[in-house]
């Protein structure tokens, strides 16, 4: 993921173990002045945040964009939910994907691409028990035979 130009500010690695990921998207984010400021920083929070589909336009819900500290009275509100930018097509695209059973829209990253914030968008499914214990078993397999083969390089 990380490209040239470009600066991770927050990853949703819960999104990442709770919902199996068929589809992902770059999309841009509407902000308000002190919320870039925000980001910059990194002063977000989003581990339940989800997109919907209203009327036409993707909103997030659930982020969370903390004040930014050195602003006066005219600050932002926090929870406000916040439209992404995308083309038509595209939110046609993913509006007949979440109209499918069980599918959702999750934003996984969120990062400065040539000075602009950027949402990526993941057209996820829910897991199952099975599945993340299944997940689990294969991490800690690999972190095994990783850890095999560095200690037969050192000794």
């Amino acid at each position: 993921m990380k490209k040239e130009g470009t600066k991770l500010i927050g990853q949703n690695k819960k999104a990442r173990f709770n919902y199996t990921i068929e589809d992902s998207l770059e999309c841009g984010i509407e902000l308000r002045g002190t919320e870039v400021k925000s980001f910059r920083e990194g002063n977000i929070s989003f581990p339940d945040a989800f997109a919907e589909i209203i009327k036409g336009e993707v909103w997030v819900k659930g982020l969370h964009v903390s004040e930014y500290v050195y602003s006066s009275i005219f600050n932002h509100d926090p929870d406000r939910p916040k439209k992404l930018l995308l083309h038509r097509d595209e939110i046609k695209r993913l509006e007949r994907k979440v109209t499918e059973k069980g599918y959702t829209l999750i934003p996984l990253d969120f990062y400065l691409k040539d000075g602009r914030v950027k949402v990526n968008l993941g057209v996820c499914k829910g897991k199952k028990m099975f599945d993340k214990r299944a997940d689990i078993r294969d991490r800690d397999l690999h972190r095994d035979m990783q850890r095999e083969f560095r200690n037969k390089l050192d000794g």
